[in-house]
């Protein structure tokens, strides 16, 4: 019989085992904190000093996929990892920092899929403190206190891409205000050394003051106060990608673009041993054999069980996450806004997020898509809800960019009815060397990439070096960074761009441009500003974003950027942020990228094509399906 468990974060220093039909995972205390581990000082100085090295040269692609090739079955891989999501590459990183030999293989790009397209904020779940204390159950609050120990971990791991923001709740009777004061002052008790910074309360007018298009009043109600507590917020997508390029100069061959077809089997046997690979961008097979495969497939999970196992039962009950982004002015930088349940008992919220406004979000039962989009009524349900809690006129032409995200909840494939589905990660082996790790969020990626660690080493029998590192490991651009680094950019680099008459003239590094390519990149930034300086490449590519020329160029040639969709989505985020400017941006971004990988006419217009049908499912005002005349 298969093992299976969820995997839920016990606060007690024994091991969680689990045995079933002879198969066995062990668990790792979790609140041990990386301080209490006997992590081994050595081998996180030799991962330090790889990740830091100023030397250091990303792989190559080529390099990376002749890596895979090398491992044959005389010499095999100790894990290859299926899924290059937040989780896959996080899965990658811890493996290779215990000294494994890892390879990991994503069919489009890293954090195409769900882990490009989450809310954006990194948080310890109020809402599962809100069960726990009403319900009386201890599983909630255990997930909740691991989130908040890693929504930390998250932030200091990467803090460039990561920081944190306040979010007002607005209460409109008193006895919302209190039992809102109450329950974050125990979020902030639950947090303990892992507190970001302490909530408060605020009367209506110092709400007005700090929340300018929040609403005094509205249907028979007016504003008694907020509660501002705080969570995280991220740039999800650097963040992925910044996980794979860590990961590969630690030492993991990472592939994007490259699909599993099918995996290969011990003779007369059931253990995967390997899998044959499609390099999609080539169209070239080949054979890469490992020891124990991780399957960190996200949404699309069930299928990869399915090329090992036909008869596997679906482990994923797909959940629709709609967001919207709108202009700036819709909330203040610096300032969130959530309404844990409006009238119809769902989540709204608005965010401000790299200079725009993020909104939403609906949660709906989906059907698993590569490209999924949002419908016009979620859409419409989200400008709808947020229209209640706002002065400003709520308009759907706002909307710049609206995208749909399919959230992965796991379920147990033994379960009788639906009650199993979970919030939690879930760690399970069905078939003789497939481990799968699916479930869990956004913040507690790393505890997922542990645990699914864990379970590979039990599964392979390997031995890996030393324990798991990732508590203490920076992300590339991390380390040594500070908020302060722009000024270094904006002082002692110039953006020279060509002029449409081909001239060569300089222009200043402006602070925008500067804090932009500091947060984006970390202690990396001064690369792109060299590129920007002195190959001509320091004009921006769509007027109003930040986003400059030099960018394409250097995540061509040190972040694994493979096509035009590859940087308008997860390099940049101008897909996500207006929709149309991505659109315009577009044709030079495909001429950059075409010098640096060669592409002739043809794959060019292969490129135009595919990232215009991408930008078609993101649902901005331009792709609006129809009025309804209410937010006109």
């Amino acid at each position: 019989m298969a093992s299976f468990f969820r995997a839920r974060r016990v606060g007690y220093t024994a091991a969680l085992s689990v045995a079933l039909g002879g198969s066995y995972v062990t668990l790792r205390h979790p609140y041990a904190s990386s301080n209490d581990r006997n992590i081994g000082g050595s081998a996180l100085d030799t991962v330090h000093k790889k990740i830091t090295d100023p030397a250091a040269v990303i792989p190559s692609r080529a390099s990376q996929q002749s890596s895979l090739i090398a491992a044959n079955s005389s010499n095999p891989l100790d894990i290859l990892v299926v899924g290059g999501g937040a989780t896959g590459c996080g899965v990658a990183l811890d493996a290779v920092t215990r000294g494994l030999r890892v390879g990991l293989v994503e069919r489009d790009d890293f954090s195409s899929g769900t882990s490009s397209r989450s809310t954006k904020l990194i948080h310890g779940g109020v809402r599962y403190l809100e069960k726990a204390v009403f319900n009386l159950d201890y599983g909630q609050l255990k997930l909740v206190f691991h989130a908040l120990e890693e929504r930390k971990q998250v932030i200091d791991n990467a803090p460039h891409l990561c920081h944190a923001l306040p979010c007002m709740t607005p209460c409109f009777s008193w006895f919302e205000a209190v039992y809102y004061w109450v329950g974050l002052k125990m979020y902030d008790l639950v947090a303990g050394k892992h507190l970001l910074h302490l909530s408060r309360y605020y009367s209506a007018q110092e709400s007005a003051e700090l929340f300018p298009t929040l609403a005094r009043k509205g249907k028979d109600r007016s504003l008694k106060g907020t509660v501002v507590y705080y969570d995280g917020q991220m740039n999800d997508s650097r963040v992925n990608v910044g996980l794979a390029c860590t990961a590969a100069l630690a030492g993991a061959s990472v592939l994007n673009h490259a699909e599993v077809v099918s995996f290969i089997k011990e003779d007369g046997g059931e253990q995967i041993i390997g899998a044959r690979i499609r390099d999609n961008l080539s169209g070239t097979e080949f054979d890469a054999y490992a020891k124990v495969v991780v399957n960190a497939g996200g949404p699309f999970c069930d299928s990869v069980r399915k090329l090992a196992d036909k008869d596997a039962k679906p482990m994923i009950c797909p959940s629709s996450g709609v967001h919207i982004v709108l202009p700036d002015y819709y909330s203040p930088e610096g300032m969130g806004l959530i309404v844990p349940k409006t009238k119809d008992g769902r989540v709204v919220f608005m965010l401000p997020w790299l200079g725009r406004t993020v909104a939403g979000t609906t949660d709906s039962n989906t059907s698993i898509t590569m490209l999924p989009e949002p419908h016009e009524d979620e859409i419409e349900f989200i400008l709808d809800a947020i229209c209640d809690y706002l002065n400003v006129k709520v308009r759907r032409t706002d909307v710049l960019s609206a995208w749909s995200g399919i959230r992965p909840l796991a379920v147990d494939p033994n379960a009788k009815n639906t009650e199993s589905i979970s919030r939690d990660h879930v760690v399970c082996e069905d078939v003789p060397g497939l481990v799968t790790i699916t479930g869990g969020k956004w913040t507690t990626y790393r505890g997922m990439a542990e645990d699914a660690v864990d379970a590979a080493i039990k599964s392979g029998k390997l031995n890996p070096k030393n324990k798991c590192l990732t508590s203490n490991v920076h992300l590339v651009g991390g380390d040594g960074w500070d908020p302060a680094y722009f000024t270094v950019l904006s002082q002692e680099y110039v953006r020279m761009k060509v002029s449409h008459t081909g001239k060569v003239v300089p222009g200043v590094m402006d602070t925008a441009v500067a804090k932009h390519l500091s947060h984006s990149y970390g202690t990396m930034a001064e690369k792109v500003a060299a590129i920007a300086q002195n190959e001509n490449l320091g004009k921006r590519l769509a007027h109003g974003y930040p986003y400059l020329e030099a960018e394409v160029a250097y995540c061509a040639r040190n972040e694994y950027c493979e096509s035009a969709t590859d940087f308008i989505a997860r390099r940049s985020r101008l897909a996500f942020l207006d929709t149309d400017a991505a659109g315009r941006a577009v044709p030079r971004v495909i001429q950059i990228l075409a010098s640096e990988h060669q592409w002739d006419k043809g794959r060019q217009k292969q490129e135009l094509e595919s990232a215009t049908k991408f930008l078609e499912s993101f649902k901005s005002s331009k792709n609006a399906q129809f009025h309804d005349g209410k937010h006109t």
